[in-house]
């Protein structure tokens, strides 16, 4: 199974220039939790999710209207394109920490996005190689959420 078998497509997308608030209702519109940031030239230059954009706006004491999606941004980029297998893909998202992908052409421009969520609607319990199997759905989830790996913070509890 290939990328563009479970892509989302047409993709949803906001400019770095857009305010948060545009944005988050962009997000709301269209029922998603994240937009690939599109640049001047159509290439995805970053992602913003839901959360950016709260802590974006508890950290910078700011109204939604006067931050753009430059500053609250995931400047970390990772994407996919449409012929990709999900069984790599999935190895991206594991060791990666992330749910959503944009996909792009050769040339970078947006096609699609592929989210965790679409991968897991296609699962299957008696998967053949070629699919994807509820183990694989497992095996991603626990990456992804695994507490215990670098890059994790944990927060001090009240005393």
């Amino acid at each position: 199974m290939q990328v563009k078998d479970v892509m989302r497509r047409p993709p949803v997308f906001c400019s770095p220039e857009a305010n948060l608030a545009d944005a988050a209702q962009l997000l709301f519109k269209n029922a998603c939790g994240c937009l690939p940031v599109v640049g001047e030239s159509g290439h995805v230059i970053g992602m913003i999710t839901d959360r950016d954009i709260c802590v974006a706006l508890g950290t910078k004491n700011a109204r939604p209207t006067e931050l753009c999606v430059w500053e609250a941004m995931q400047h970390k980029l990772f994407t996919c394109s449409p012929e990709d297998s999900i069984h790599c893909i999935l190895k991206t998202i594991r060791s990666n920490k992330i749910r959503r992908l944009p996909v792009v052409d050769r040339t970078g421009l947006l096609q699609g996005i592929l989210c965790l969520d679409d991968i897991v609607q296609r699962a299957q319990p008696n998967a053949d190689k070629h699919e994807i199997s509820f183990e694989d759905i497992v095996q991603t989830f626990r990456a992804i959420t695994r507490r215990d790996s670098p890059g994790f913070v944990r927060r001090p509890t009240a005393a």
